[in-house]
Parts: structure tokens; C-alpha cells; sequence
């Protein structure tokens, strides 16, 4: 290394007591070598430090070599084998993902299968009960409707057999008021013929 003296100067004690001031400082001795400037650009100190360049570089590129881009090479192989594992892993998460989500998809379209099914089954069952129910009724109705015609047969059977009667006495006494008297027997064959 190059090294540059340099040299402390202190001021000599005056005798004490005297009340003088003390002074201390440094100073650079000025001699001709280094008028120049600052040493390191001073042109006789190229070569060394040249040279020191050279051995600095030289140290530095082997550390870089043996020591540091090993070091990141493993670092980087580490983590380019961590992050395809990671890869792979979210991969195949996935492929479980889409197969759960086929699954659940093809349980529901089953379920709604089952469900219309059902549906259609519940419908049918409360038509073919309606369509029981209504046949009952009519049914039912029918029975009434025969009942309730032989009822007004029957009331105008003995209608008609009253109507008779009545036609019988309704006739005869309007002959006897026309002609006297009528006899009850032809009176009832001429309305017995009339009917």
C-alpha cells in the first residue's frame, strides 16, 4: 500500500505562568513530492495502482465465481423446484375442483330428475282421484237425476190420473149445465178417448 507520511507539529511550551497562549495544531510538512495534488491522481502512482486494480478484480471475480453465483444458482434451482411443485399441486387441486364440481352438477340434474318425477308422479296420483272423485259425483248425480225422474213420472202419473178425474168432473158438469144431465160412463170413455 502506498502510505504518505505526515507529521505533527506542536508549538513548544512557553514557560508557565507567563500568560501567554498555548498553541497546538497539525501541519503538513510541504515538500516537493507532493506539489502535485491528491495521490491518487498523482500520474507517478498509476502502475500501482494498477496493479492493486487488477488483484482486487481478479479476488473479486473468484469470490463471484466460487462463492456468490453458486449460492444464487442454488437459490434459484430451489425455488424454480418449489414453484413447479406448487404448480403441479395446483394442478391437480384443480382437477379435483372440476371433478367435485361434475359431481355436485350431476347429483343436482338427478335431483331434479327425481324431483320432476315426483312431481309428474304427485300430479298424476291427484288426476286419476280428481277424475274418480268427479266419475263419483257424477255418478251420484245420475242416481239423483234417475230418482228425481221417477219422482215427477210418478207425480205426473197421478197428475194425469187426477187431470183425468178432474177432466171427468170438469165435463160433466159443464154438460149438465149445457144439456142437463150426462152420463158419468161416456163422460169417462170420451175423455179416456181423449187423452
Amino acid at each position: 500500500m502506498f502510505v504518505t507520511p505526515a507529521y505533527g507539529q506542536e508549538a513548544a511550551p512557553e514557560a508557565e505562568g507567563a500568560g501567554s497562549d498555548v498553541h497546538a495544531g497539525t501541519e503538513v510538512p510541504h515538500d516537493a513530492a507532493h506539489e502535485g495534488g491528491f495521490p491518487p491522481f498523482d500520474p507517478a502512482t498509476f502502475p500501482s495502482q494498477l496493479l492493486w486494480l487488477a488483484i482486487t478484480f481478479g479476488l473479486f471475480y473468484l469470490f463471484m465465481k466460487r462463492v456468490i453465483v453458486p449460492r444464487m444458482q442454488g437459490i434459484l434451482e430451489t425455488r424454480s423446484g418449489r414453484i413447479a411443485a406448487d404448480l403441479d399441486q395446483a394442478a391437480k387441486l384443480k382437477e379435483e375442483a372440476d371433478a367435485a364440481i361434475a359431481a355436485y352438477e350431476q347429483a343436482l340434474a338427478e335431483a331434479r330428475a327425481n324431483a320432476n318425477a315426483i312431481g309428474q308422479k304427485a300430479r298424476d296420483e291427484a288426476k286419476a282421484e280428481a277424475e274418480a272423485a268427479r266419475k263419483e259425483v257424477e255418478a251420484g248425480l245420475e242416481k239423483k237425476l234417475a230418482e228425481a225422474e221417477e219422482r215427477i213420472a210418478a207425480i205426473k202419473a197421478s197428475a194425469m190420473q187426477d187431470v183425468g178425474a178432474i177432466a171427468e168432473t170438469t165435463a160433466q158438469a159443464i154438460l149438465e149445465r149445457l144439456v142437463g144431465k150426462a152420463d158419468k160412463t161416456a163422460v169417462a170413455h170420451a175423455v179416456k178417448a181423449a187423452r
